[in-house]
């Protein structure tokens, strides 16, 4: 008790000189952005600049977890404060049962095909929470939780401002149509060119003009940069918080050519892509590395922003990625080692509980309260944004989160709540549980077929999962099993139900 009324004091005293001014906040969100892909976490040859920056002058997190393998469940965890054994939604689930989903003209003529099944009206967000405390909310980028007209869209779930994709599968391409405004399609100067199109089978992989359909005009990362940009800007005389979810580095790869140059001077000759999944590209690995470097100086945007309107000081930047990286349309990421010290091939990342699949980089920057170059190795995860977010507007978080409040940490306090465990579930690729306690890391696989039993590795000697001693700790694995049974509900939706764990 003594301690919040220290942080209390603290907070009130440098965010204003003793006046209550709020703290703003901005959440960037990266997509499939691996643990090993920024420089200030060991990346050789992909170059970060202005987020290692933001490392050196606040804190790097080495033990911070997603809250899901992919997309949407990992932002439902962020935004509920509630990890997947409670949050609504447990997994990707393009709803088709409406109609054809995967169809983009179809979706184009009839926006009721677009979108992710939705978070549920009672749902209360993080963006709810803060708007009581008086904040200005916003979100830009990739949302994926909610269709046009369904109670899950942005605006009915907290925020006041929110432009970009709704749907997950619009963002298969970074040159669409449109993109929404609030609840409106703003049009766009594209070509319809269906994500998951290929070149043409008389097409020269080797010419540049075969691969023109996949760089038209409006590029979405820029639109969508331009109007985070412009939220700041409106809102520099009120508290607001920006939750900012770019679509990079996810495929397709689409990058502004100069960054594509860029590396292609620095990595030499490359088979072009040419596969079945995504766009084909002529340059992929320079493509690739092309995108994390756009995205990385649009974080360096958004902090010169920040000091242009004189909010520098006094705003907390979080930079994160929703899950590992990813293993398919001609990333190669293992030629990055992008989930580095962990395993980066499929099986081991995106799409998967290993570590290289949801341990991510987080960074917090805050020049009024976090010193420079700290490092924590404090366990936490997404769902502790919500109460550590709460703390910051001095607001009581809700009661159904599964998060704790990281605020001693970033200002240098004694951390005196931490998490007795980490607990993951996911109803895809043939079903998986997965809990972090302490050392241990302990991984359920192929629930879809029966399998109950539990893998277990000590993280402490062995990073890349690959020596399971489940055998020989007995005493361990069955108070895992234990956590496992009792850390989660049956979902509300039935997709993401799981029989074999009781759900009915």
């Amino acid at each position: 008790m003594f301690q919040k009324i220290i942080i209390s004091i603290l907070l009130i005293f440098f965010s204003g000189c003793g006046k209550e001014k709020k703290i703003n906040i901005v959440y960037i969100l990266a997509d499939d952005l691996g643990y090993g892909e920024l420089g200030v976490y060991g990346q050789e040859i992909i170059e970060t600049p202005n987020i290692d920056e933001l490392a050196k002058k606040g804190m790097l997190f080495t033990d911070h977890y997603s809250g899901s393998p992919v997309c949407a469940p990992s932002r439902s965890v962020f935004l509920t404060g509630q990890h997947t054994g409670y949050t609504p939604i447990r997994g990707n689930d393009e709803w088709t049962e409406r109609g054809d989903t995967w169809n983009y003209q179809a979706m184009f003529d009839d926006p009721s095909l677009e979108g992710q099944r939705p978070i549920p009206d009672s749902t209360i967000t993080i963006a709810e929470v803060l708007k009581t405390a008086g904040y200005t909310t916003g979100m830009v980028g990739k949302w994926g939780l909610g269709a046009p007209n369904t109670s899950g869209l942005p605006n009915n779930q907290g925020f006041d401002f929110f432009y970009g994709y709704n749907c997950q599968r619009q963002a298969h391409t970074l040159y669409p149509m449109h993109l929404w405004k609030n609840d409106k399609r703003e049009m766009l100067n594209n070509k319809n060119v269906a994500p998951h199109s290929n070149l043409p089978l008389d097409a020269d992989p080797y010419d540049s003009k075969s691969y023109e359909d996949f760089e038209l005009n409006d590029y979405a990362p820029e639109l969508m940069h331009n109007e985070a940009l412009a939220f700041i800007e409106k809102n520099k005389k009120n508290p607001f918080f920006l939750y900012y979810a770019s679509p990079l580095p996810h495929v397709p790869l689409q990058a502004p050519r100069y960054w594509v140059n860029y590396y292609r001077k620095i990595i030499g000759d490359e088979e072009p892509f040419v596969g079945k999944s995504y766009f084909p590209n002529q340059y992929p690995k320079a493509t690739y590395a092309a995108m994390i470097s756009y995205l990385d100086e649009q974080v360096g945007d958004i902090v010169n922003k920040l000091k242009e309107v004189g909010l520098y000081e006094n705003t907390l930047i979080i930079f994160t990625s929703d899950n590992g990286p990813t293993f398919n349309g001609g990333t190669d990421t293992p030629y990055f080692d992008s989930a580095k010290p962990f395993k980066t091939e499929y099986g081991w990342a995106k799409c998967f509980v290993n570590e290289g699949g949801i341990r991510v980089p987080m960074i917090a920057h805050w020049p009024k309260m976090i010193k420079k170059e700290q490092r924590s190795n404090l366990i936490s995860a997404f769902q502790d944004m919500m109460p550590t977010f709460c703390e910051i507007a001095r607001i009581k978080p809700p009661k159904n989160i599964n998060g704790i409040s990281l605020l001693p940490t970033l200002i240098g306090k004694k951390q005196n709540e931490t998490h007795k465990y980490l607990y993951w579930e996911f109803p895809a690729y043939n079903g998986q549980q997965a809990v972090r306690m302490n050392n241990w890391k302990a991984i359920r696989k192929n629930i879809f077929d029966g399998n109950m039993q539990i893998e277990l590795y000590d993280l402490i000697s062995d990073l890349q999962e690959q020596n399971d001693i489940s055998k020989s700790k007995p005493e361990i694995v069955n108070k895992i099993t234990s956590i496992m049974q009792n850390s989660r509900t049956t979902p509300i939706y039935k997709k993401f139900k799981m029989s074999e764990l009781g759900d009915i």
